[in-house]
């Protein structure tokens, strides 16, 4: 009995994972999508210093309902796909008029300002969360990951990684004019 028992559980139990992993690449699920508790909520509480060094004022959740639509991207000078993402980030905000705030997640300040100077800067306001506690009561599971926010203050969407410009396009600009942008 114990013999079969040996041959039958290893045999079992990859037949199990192995239903699963078809299961997941067979699904329609998209693996990126996280879904996030805060969707449909006001932003957290917060009150962010602005970068060290940086005239960019800093940021807090009192500035987020003021009638008008915004985006919040978390970014640091140490994320790779931040600096891959960050000419969508400009255009959103040049070539579309949105007003986008940063939360610097976890940086120096020094690193944050030549980052900044080196690439550009397209935020109106950026909160420096060096603790990443701010990141945390947000849900943010990783840079860069950026937030559409309505006119009330309202959490409405969260993508998660780098901006594409056809992601750009096809969801993040789609999603902002529904929202009031």
């Amino acid at each position: 009995m114990l013999r079969k028992l040996l041959f039958i559980l290893p045999s079992a139990i990859f037949l199990g994972v192995m239903a699963f992993s078809l299961w997941g690449l067979l699904s329609d699920r998209d693996p990126s999508a996280v879904p996030s508790n805060l969707i449909d909520k006001p932003v957290p509480a917060f009150d962010l210093p602005g970068v060290e060094g940086l005239e960019t004022p800093g940021l807090s959740s009192a500035l987020l309902a003021d009638g008008k639509v915004k985006v919040i991207n978390v970014f640091a000078s140490w994320c790779v796909p931040c600096r891959a993402e960050h000419p969508v980030i400009e255009k959103l905000a040049k070539e579309h008029g949105v007003t986008v705030y940063g939360l610097n997640y976890k940086d120096k300040p020094e690193d944050a300002r030549l980052w900044l100077a080196e690439l550009g800067n397209p935020y109106a306001r950026i909160g420096a969360d060096r603790k990443g506690r701010t990141a945390i009561d947000f849900g943010v599971s990783g840079v860069p990951e950026t937030y559409l926010i309505d006119g009330e203050g309202v959490i409405r969407y969260q993508y998660i990684g780098p901006i594409v410009p056809l992601d750009l396009e096809e969801k993040i600009l789609p999603i902002l004019e529904e929202i009031g942008g």
